[in-house]
């Protein structure tokens, strides 16, 4: 039996795929959640671990590669598969740079969601064509501790506020942001996050 934990912050998306996956007999959903953020504390807490973790990129207070990161930093030890519709060269590689094991697009059928799946469960990577074509756009130029302060940056937080997010000196901010700027080659930082989001590196 394949256990799987579904995240997805659209309901009807999240029950009717947890319904589809419910109908083979020998698949058996056994969280579902409205964002990673959810499923990060279900997994911190004493549950058992599934198989499987379904999840969708853009989600509200963490998104899916937040969600990998997460369980690939905690040695969480199920295969994490992304479901989109973002085709963004940068998620891809993100993702795939943490662990993830398989990529499929919300549009596919049913049956190949179900067969992905199984690939994934057996030890194999899936990637749908279109998003394996995505994935050779431009390569992330941003160091980690660059994106993660031009993300407070792109959600309004001034430097200061940065500095308290990230314990560091406001300086060191400045430098990162700056540094972002230049390799994005933005007007200024709001800009910067803009570009960053639209590629999908944040």
């Amino acid at each position: 039996m394949i256990t799987i934990a579904i995240a997805e912050d659209q309901a009807l998306v999240r029950d009717a795929i947890a319904t589809l996956l419910d109908l083979e007999a020998d698949i058996k959903v056994i969280g579902s959640f409205g964002d990673g953020q959810q499923m990060r504390e279900w997994l911190a807490s004493d549950s058992p671990l599934p198989d499987i973790i379904l999840s969708d990129i853009e989600m509200p207070r963490m998104s899916g590669i937040a969600l990998a990161e997460y369980c690939l930093n905690e040695g969480i030890s199920s295969k994490f598969v992304i479901m989109t519709t973002f085709a963004k060269p940068g998620y891809i590689q993100r993702a795939m740079s943490l662990g993830v094991k398989g990529f499929t697009l919300k549009e596919a059928s049913s049956d190949d969601l179900v067969e992905n799946i199984k690939k994934v469960y057996s030890g194999l990577k899936v990637i749908n064509p279109e998003l394996a074509l995505s994935a050779l756009g431009e390569q992330d130029p941003l160091s980690e501790k660059e994106r993660k302060a031009l993300a407070f940056a792109g959600d309004g937080l001034k430097t200061k506020e940065i500095s308290e997010k990230l314990f560091l000196s406001e300086g060191t901010v400045r430098n990162y942001l700056s540094e972002a700027i230049s390799k994005l080659n933005a007007t200024n930082r709001v800009d910067a996050a803009r570009i960053a989001k639209h590629k999908g590196w944040l």
